[in-house]
């Protein structure tokens, strides 16, 4: 526990608890694994839980290159590798879900499972056009668009504070590489042949109902299904984390019969 040396970077991780299934939980973009800190008190009741900050993220190192989800992915291969980890249930948030979703794809027989929060894949055109155009905007102000009404004021500063101490060329390489990048799934185009091949079992929380009917049709395992909280906020899991904590626990029992 602490940090581990993984190629070019040092990742800054925690594991605790104990079990037969092992989760790991990722961050989303311009996050850290703080994020996870209202589940993991539940979650280690029953599993063993690898929480990571992403490289240039949070506590572990910065490279001026490699800041994209695909070269994060393999990071948390590295990781598990050295944690003696054979096969995990990867859960995700926003960027977290598309790298979860590349380590279910790229090495599926380290994937029990995925759980996907609001995952950065599958936006329409219209969505995908609006981001690649904000790339030049501050972070904060995209953040913007995280949150509700309904979005607590503590939650907004937090990600706020965490967006402003992370280097501006790790987000913008991050985001290219969500939006516009060569192995970008952002897009409803390059999302579908890329997530079918997803063998495992999927659960993914979403806020909009269009987004959980049009992931539903992708799913390849008969156990997979989604969630959709209308009225929530991007980090939904954030601001419900009793009931997400919940949600997944009892997914995760019913398809370990």
């Amino acid at each position: 526990m602490g940090f581990a040396a993984v190629g070019d970077v040092r990742l800054f991780y925690t594991d605790d608890g104990s079990g037969d299934t092992t989760l790991l939980l990722v961050h989303g973009w311009g996050a850290d694994s703080h994020q996870w800190s209202p589940h993991i008190p539940s979650f280690i009741e029953k599993f063993r839980v690898i929480a990571v900050d992403l490289r240039g993220h949070g506590y572990s190192s910065c490279e001026q290159t490699g800041n994209h989800p695909p070269r994060m992915a393999e990071d948390l291969v590295a990781l598990l590798d050295q944690l003696g980890v054979e096969r995990c249930v990867a859960v995700g948030h926003s960027m977290g879900g598309v790298i979860v979703s590349r380590l279910a794809v790229e090495h599926p027989a380290r994937v029990e499972a995925v759980v996907g929060v609001d995952p950065g894949y599958g936006r329409p055109d219209e969505i995908v056009a609006m981001a690649v155009a904000m790339r030049e905007t501050p972070a904060v102000q995209i953040d913007e668009w995280c949150y509700t009404a309904a979005s607590p004021a503590w939650l907004r500063e937090w990600h706020r504070r965490r967006l402003l101490a992370t280097p501006p060329h790790v987000l913008t390489e991050a985001y290219d590489g969500l939006w516009s990048g060569p192995e970008a799934i952002g897009s409803r185009g390059a999302a579908e042949p890329y997530l079918t091949r997803r063998a495992c079992p999927v659960l993914t929380f979403w806020t909009d109902p269009a987004q959980a009917a049009w992931e539903s049709g992708l799913f390849t395992h008969p156990a997979s299904r989604t969630v959709c909280w209308q009225g929530s906020g991007h980090r939904l899991h954030e601001e419900r984390p009793a009931e997400f904590t919940l949600v997944v626990n009892q997914w995760l029992k019913e398809i370990s019969r």
